[in-house]
């Protein structure tokens, strides 16, 4: 196969990409199941590449759509959400929604609230509102309203199994919170209007309780991806949601069901930087739990650290005063994951945290300095020109404390790349 860039490397790929939705058509249910296996192979390494076809692509698997069985439709709720996942905001053009909604609508209102063939149909519309983003608009509210339903009815039938009319399955409450996750990334501050109008943050609250590792999971996720675009609405339990956040974060639990502590302490940090110094009440409690992880990261889910460091950052940022005069207990394995963390908006949040924890003691990152120093080496770019001068200043307020040869001797401890990326602080 020639590459994309050989002349004959469109050709190519166009003929392969033909001769699978040819076959995805095929009368055969084998054939078919291969051929949407091989497909969702391609979407997955040609991504964008496909944008230009997407029209062709989607007529073909709305066919498929129409035409194969049960057992067989799961394969195409895949395609599509493969699809959507590849191609991105290339989708959301009314072109391309007119020929991929309205079958799915339809199957959507034909399938009642307990029927399990709902499960790839949710994490299908998951998918198409990732892509769609705000494009989704149309479509929300009844799904929203349904997921709500969807929940309700698993929590009651969870307590009373004979009164709901269904049979408790916690899959239809995990699939329900990922695509009301879904709906809230897309939407951004858009879903703040449907999620004023329902229930939402007392079932959440209840499901972040649940004694299902996989439905607390997706609860966390959902409270930090609210906490993001509509905090306003959480709070009148507030004080509930970060207890039950916080408890996920205790060792024990940690080690038990890693995803859900990931998911919750990845919350608390989005809660922070919204509710600000209302936070305050549980600080110290969620850093005693950050500490020791981040003190015995070997053998530790990676993402758990990063989020640990970007949360006690951010806890840092917002109420200094109470978590500076702790920093020698956790500066030196808090840098050291800090400095393995790329650059973006959390990074930046965490050192804000950084600085405002060393305006207020600075003695308290006396004996770690090296670490700290490494940490700021590790910003490609701080494009924040804010962040950048504070940083500078923390860095100038140190060469200025360590007199003697203090700071020189410091620095002689780094390696020269380090000391290299340094001196863009000026010092």
């Amino acid at each position: 196969i020639q590459g994309i860039g050989h002349p004959k490397g469109y050709e190519q790929f166009d003929n392969i990409l033909m001769g699978l939705l040819r076959r995805i058509l095929d009368d055969n249910k084998r054939v078919q199941e291969a051929a949407c296996s091989a497909f969702a192979t391609l979407e997955e390494e040609a991504a964008e590449e496909l944008a230009p076809r997407l029209e062709i692509i989607l007529k073909h698997l709305m066919v498929a759509f129409g035409k194969y069985q049960r057992r067989n439709l799961r394969i195409v709720y895949d395609a599509i959400g493969t699809l959507a996942e590849a191609v991105g905001g290339e989708l959301n053009k009314p072109v391309y929604l007119d020929i991929l909604m309205p079958p799915l609508i339809e199957k959507w209102q034909q399938l009642s609230n307990s029927d399990k063939d709902l499960f790839p149909l949710l994490e299908c519309f998951t998918s198409i509102a990732h892509a769609l983003g705000t494009g989704f608009t149309p479509f929300a509210e009844p799904v929203f309203r349904r997921c709500i339903n969807i929940i309700q009815t698993q929590q009651f039938a969870k307590t009373d199994l004979g009164a709901a009319g269904a049979q408790y399955d916690k899959e239809f409450i995990v699939c329900s919170l990922d695509l009301l996750s879904g709906l809230t990334e897309g939407l951004g501050s858009g879903v703040e209007s449907l999620v004023s109008q329902c229930s939402l943050r007392d079932l959440l609250l209840h499901c972040c309780t649940d004694d299902a590792s996989d439905v607390r999971q997706s609860a966390f996720a959902l409270l930090g991806d609210l906490a993001r675009v509509c905090a306003i609405h959480l709070h009148p339990r507030l004080s509930a949601f970060l207890e039950v956040a916080a408890k996920q974060l205790e060792i024990s639990k940690v080690h038990e069901a890693i995803s859900v502590a990931n998911n919750a302490c990845w919350a608390i940090g989005e809660l922070a930087v919204k509710v600000r110094q209302e936070i305050s009440p549980f600080v110290l409690s969620v850093i005693s739990c950050l500490v020791p992880v981040l003190q015995h990261a070997e053998g530790l889910n990676k993402s758990l650290i990063e989020n640990s460091a970007i949360t006690l950052g951010r806890l840092a940022w917002v109420c200094p005063d109470l978590v500076s005069p702790h920093m020698e207990h956790f500066m030196q394995p808090w840098c050291n994951a800090l400095s393995l963390i790329r650059d973006d908006v959390e990074k930046e949040d965490a050192f804000r945290g950084l600085c405002a924890m060393v305006k207020a003691n600075p003695s308290g990152a006396l004996s770690s300095l090296v670490y700290m120093c490494k940490a700021i080496a590790s910003w490609h770019e701080i494009r924040s020109e804010d962040l950048h001068n504070e940083v500078c200043q923390v860095l100038h307020g140190y060469k200025q404390m360590l007199r003697n040869g203090a700071w020189d001797q410091c620095m002689s401890a780094l390696e020269p790349p380090i000391k290299e990326k340094l001196s863009k602080y000026q010092v």
